[in-house]
């Protein structure tokens, strides 16, 4: 519920509105009358108005805490390819002609977003083939092909892979590996809620529905970036853009 009021002379006016299913009317006091007024325009209002993402924040679930990400060029392997505005990366056969950057992962098929993610954050992609859908601290090792820099074989990164119709989750190079739910997918959407120490992996339907895969539990002490590993040519992640439909949680 919120209340506006304004003053006018001789006279004030209290909006309220209240959000509920029940609610179908608005009134508006004024020091002589009640007027009634539909509510479908300003339910609109309402939801467009919400502090979190607008329109968005009325779907259930994780979705509405969709973020925008984008791909950072400074971080990526000289066999990954950008496309889509720097949202989709593909895994190439010709050498790309990036310069040098402290940023970049010299030996590891692997590449960054640019945007740092704290507090609550949802965001989807596409594969084709395989590929590794992680997230990781800004320090993970950018250098040679060691543990220290491979998703999900350190401490500093956690990573979600989709193979033969299975996938295994990894963190600090311990892996559990389990079958795919029933229906085929290549979409996975990534829940982060920073401060709760939680990241969810999630299937995504063609209908939007949403299926629990895994849940990582444990304490966050920096901002983490979204990153993905490409393991063969042709390979490629796409990052989506997240629909405003509401989603059913399974």
């Amino acid at each position: 519920m919120f209340i506006n009021i304004m003053l006018y002379s001789n006279c004030f006016i209290i909006h309220q509105v209240v959000q509920s299913s029940f609610l179908n009317c608005i009134y508006i006091y004024t020091h002589t009358h009640i007027l009634a007024f539909s509510l479908c325009k300003m339910i609109v209002t309402y939801f467009y108005s919400v502090d979190h993402k607008g329109k968005i924040r009325i779907t259930t679930g994780p979705q509405k805490y969709a973020c925008d990400l984008t791909l950072d060029l400074n971080t990526a392997h000289t066999r990954l390819s950008m496309s889509e505005r720097n949202r989709k990366v593909t895994h190439v056969r010709e050498k790309q002609p990036y310069p040098d950057h402290p940023d970049r992962f010299d030996e590891c098929r692997q590449i960054l977003c640019k945007e740092s993610l704290t507090g609550r954050c949802y965001w989807e992609v596409e594969w084709r083939y395989r590929a590794d859908i992680s997230v990781t601290y800004k320090g993970i090792s950018r250098k040679g092909g060691s543990n220290d820099c491979l998703f999900g074989c350190n401490e500093k990164s956690w990573s979600l892979t989709w193979f033969n119709d299975r996938f295994s989750v990894s963190y600090n190079n311990k892996s559990t590996c389990t079958y795919a739910p029933s229906h085929r997918f290549n979409r996975i959407g990534v829940y982060l809620n920073w401060s709760a120490g939680t990241l969810s992996f999630y299937s995504v339907s063609d209908t939007h529905t949403l299926t629990h895969l895994h849940t990582f539990n444990t304490t966050f002490t920096e901002p983490l970036y979204a990153g993905f590993r490409l393991y063969y040519s042709d390979s490629s992640v796409s990052l989506c853009e997240i629909k405003q439909l509401p989603v059913r949680n399974n």
